[in-house]
């Protein structure tokens, strides 16, 4: 097992990571000793696991982070998954000139935290679909533990040539909706055939995934936005169609009713180009 030391530039607040990652219950997080147990599947599909923990503080963020095999891909993947090169400060600045900066100041430091394994996300995204945050959860959950696989305590979501193999039948015997069944093997059968190349989408303008993935059935443009943000870690997205976003709008304004989607578009504007920084802290301010 290897170590390493990580420094970065502040402002970043684990904790506050940490606790979002914990919401959901596939995750391995121990928020009182800061530490994390990372799932990462190299290129030989072969599980990784990677401990992160938290080591320094808000101004000084300092991680260490233990792992097996390939050293070099492994923190790469963890630069992505935990936004270490994102200057957090620049996005703190520009929302202080906005009508969010209350919002910013509580939430001072919170990074955006993808999702640990890209195809995962996007299955992740399908099941949550129009359903309430804990039975999503408990649902999500669900289909890992009886089709991915565990360990050391930390679960990996299911290969698509194992997500392909499945029927209908098995994901109904959870809950799921026959339509949503047929949304997920599918998804697993097109990137197992190699139509959709995930990886590759990392190279790919948001426009370009977003006309690749539409295509695909049961993939909306609430799904593709989800996916860009956790999957992918673009920082210009906002789902407007998200209940949570809408209902932490209505929140903040002191809104007597839901905001119209005209409404959001025009509060949008001044947030850009970190939109899914002003989705991520609105999230936060309802959970």
């Amino acid at each position: 097992m290897w170590q390493e030391t990580i420094a970065i530039n502040g402002p970043y607040h684990f904790e506050r990571a940490l606790e979002r990652l914990a919401l959901d219950p596939l995750h391995s997080v121990d928020i009182e000793n800061k530490q994390v147990k990372v799932p990462i599947s190299n290129v030989m599909n072969q599980p990784i696991i990677a401990e992160v923990e938290g080591n320094g503080n808000l101004e000084e963020p300092l991680f260490i982070v233990r792992g097996t095999g390939e050293k070099e891909k492994t923190l790469s993947r963890l630069h992505e998954i935990f936004a270490w090169n994102t200057h957090i400060d620049k996005v703190h600045e520009h929302f202080q000139t906005t009508d969010l900066k209350a919002l910013f100041q509580e939430h001072y430091g919170t990074p955006l935290v993808l999702d640990f394994d890209p195809f995962g996300c996007l299955l992740k995204c399908i099941i949550h679909q129009q359903l309430n945050l804990a039975f999503a959860y408990k649902l999500s959950e669900r289909f890992v533990k009886e089709f991915g696989t565990e360990r050391d305590g930390v679960w990996f979501y299911p290969t698509p040539e194992k997500v392909a193999s499945l029927n209908v039948e098995q994901l109904r015997e959870m809950q799921f909706s026959g339509r949503k069944a047929e949304y997920i093997i599918g998804l697993g059968e097109i990137v197992a055939s190699g139509k959709v190349d995930i990886a590759e989408m990392k190279k790919m303008s948001d426009e370009e995934i977003t006309a690749r993935l539409i295509k695909i059935r049961g993939i909306g443009p609430w799904t593709v936005q989800n996916f860009l943000m956790f999957g992918l870690g673009r920082l210009n997205l906002f789902p407007m169609a998200d209940i949570g976003l809408q209902n932490a709008l209505k929140k903040y304004y002191q809104l007597e009713e839901k905001p119209s989607q005209e409404m959001m578009g025009k509060l949008k504007q001044p947030w850009e180009p970190y939109l899914s920084y002003a989705s991520l802290y609105l999230w936060r301010s309802i959970e």
